[in-house]
């Protein structure tokens, strides 16, 4: 058994020393090799995006680092998702997905497909935003209808209309905080 031992170890030592690279370039490359996987990964995979401003508050914060999974197209409610819009990025929550029927009542509830919704993690009423959508509104097959948390004067489906499925840059499968600690 200790003579396979050497033989194996002999056989390596051979093969790195008939390698045409020395050990500066080995190491190049797979510093080469690293970079070019991570930038894959952190390029097309995953991305880091900063909360913009207050529109998640109390879930998320001004300045929050989240990691958000590009590659995700099963969408459903509930899912934050990061929104690309009007050149701006925009982070909501998904309260309804294609062929939802969606309606804000007067009494300022969020009514989807003629249930209306209890959201445990919303703490304040959800306001009309009027002159920009008229209510019932149908999604279409590949629409969604974003709201942030704070529903009091942010920016969401309510101000810019039902979000297409390839204005949506992810879903955030993390918060990594950094402020507000």
């Amino acid at each position: 058994m200790i003579h396979q031992k050497n033989t194996v170890s002999r056989k390596q030592e051979k093969r790195f020393r008939n390698s045409s690279m020395n050990p500066i370039q080995l190491f190049f490359l797979n510093v080469l090799i690293i970079l070019t996987a991570v930038w894959l990964l952190f390029g097309f995979v995953f991305r880091f995006l900063t909360v913009p401003n207050e529109d998640m508050n109390p879930s998320l914060k001004a300045g929050d680092l989240l990691l958000c999974y590009q590659l995700q197209k099963d969408i459903r409610a509930q899912d934050v998702v990061a929104v690309r819009k009007n050149d701006t990025i925009y982070i909501g929550r998904v309260v309804a997905v294609p062929g939802d029927i969606v309606e804000i009542s007067d009494k300022e509830t969020l009514i989807i497909n003629g249930n209306t919704m209890l959201e445990n993690n919303i703490f304040s009423a959800t306001p009309r935003f009027e002159g920009f959508i008229s209510y019932p509104l149908t999604l279409s097959e590949s629409e969604y209808f974003i709201l942030a948390d704070a529903r009091n004067g942010c920016e969401d489906s309510r101000y810019y209309g039902a979000v297409q499925k390839n204005e949506i840059q992810g879903k955030i499968i993390t918060v990594l905080r950094r402020n507000h600690l």
